[in-house]
């Protein structure tokens, strides 16, 4: 049997890694441990589990995304690594899905996401229940009918639920370090891939249900390591990633991305950019494109109630 270990980032929202833990004691192949990269200063108090669990200090300055995941991975002793969010709940299958596919396909592999509404994990929580209301994303394709479908865009590749190879994660480098807090280090890591030859794929199934948080899309809330990090990944490859969401930056007066110059940051984020792009109860995700589309009908009425009054001006 294939050897598969657990990783999680772990910040706050103790709830949620609870859930993750239960969620883990119930696999039909049990991992042979979950390490927790603890991204604050005190450790988690977790329930018993049938398997090994390891919670490992990291910094608690920033968001060290990428330094956490690759310290995790060395760490691991299993065969394969599997990446999971401390809000996605795996489904029973979710280890035996990933381990199975691993030892056919020498790459990283992407499971599924359905994502849960405000109050879905309150009390003794069951799958079956989840299935009912969980949603999918609409900014995501969903996976494959069956079996596993090779991925030709490696800005498709999202972290939150993902496996590779421990050896194949390790010989590639694993995460760009220099990315520091939210954004772009996903996005640096699947281009590394590509250059390397190392094949993404979707899968049908490794399914994990994404327990609801309050968010913001795009996440006005990280503004300073998104354009902090768009800016690395632009020295690196030539071009900036996260470009929907300095899109969104830009409309709102947040920041200038003019090409060929730094990206300046005009103003901090104020109360009406948070209820703008905040996550609702009632909404099981934040959506980026529903804000964006706010955004640019809000910019045409201002351009088309504008154009007159230049219209005028050049007349004269």
């Amino acid at each position: 049997m294939t050897h598969v270990s657990v990783i999680t980032l772990a910040k706050g929202r103790p709830d949620h890694l609870v859930n993750v833990v239960h969620g883990l004691a119930k696999q039909t192949q049990r991992p042979v441990e979950l390490i927790v990269a603890v991204m604050q200063h005190q450790p988690y108090d977790l329930p018993d589990a049938p398997f090994p669990v390891r919670q490992m200090q990291m910094s608690t300055d920033a968001l060290p995304l990428a330094a956490a995941r690759n310290a995790a991975a060395m760490a691991a002793s299993g065969e394969v690594l599997v990446f999971l969010d401390m809000d996605c709940i795996p489904t029973p299958d979710l280890v035996a899905d990933y381990a199975k596919f691993a030892d056919a396909f020498n790459g990283l592999l992407m499971g599924e996401v359905m994502y849960l509404p405000g109050g879905a994990t309150r009390g003794d929580w069951r799958y079956e229940d989840f299935a009912k209301v969980a949603e999918k994303h609409s900014d995501r394709r969903g996976p494959p009918a069956h079996g596993l479908e090779l991925c030709e865009d490696y800005r498709c590749f999202w972290s939150l639920n993902f496996a590779m190879r421990r050896e194949t994660f390790l010989s590639s480098g694993g995460f760009d370090e220099r990315y520091i807090g939210y954004g772009g280090e996903d996005t640096d890591f699947g281009k590394t891939l590509d250059e390397a030859d190392i094949s993404i794929a979707w899968i049908k199934g490794g399914l994990a249900y994404h327990q609801y948080h309050p968010h913001h899309m795009p996440p006005v809330h990280h503004l300073d390591s998104v354009v902090r990090n768009a800016q690395l990944f632009e020295e690196k490859w030539g071009y900036r990633t996260m470009g929907h969401w300095l899109h969104a930056f830009r409309l709102m007066g947040l920041i200038d991305d003019a090409p060929g110059r730094p990206i300046r940051i005009l103003r901090r984020p104020e109360a009406a950019d948070l209820a703008l792009t905040g996550q609702q109860s009632h909404q099981p995700y934040a959506n980026t494109a529903r804000v964006l589309r706010q955004l640019e009908e809000a910019a045409s009425r201002s351009s088309k109630l504008v154009s007159p009054r230049l219209e005028v001006a050049a007349a004269a």
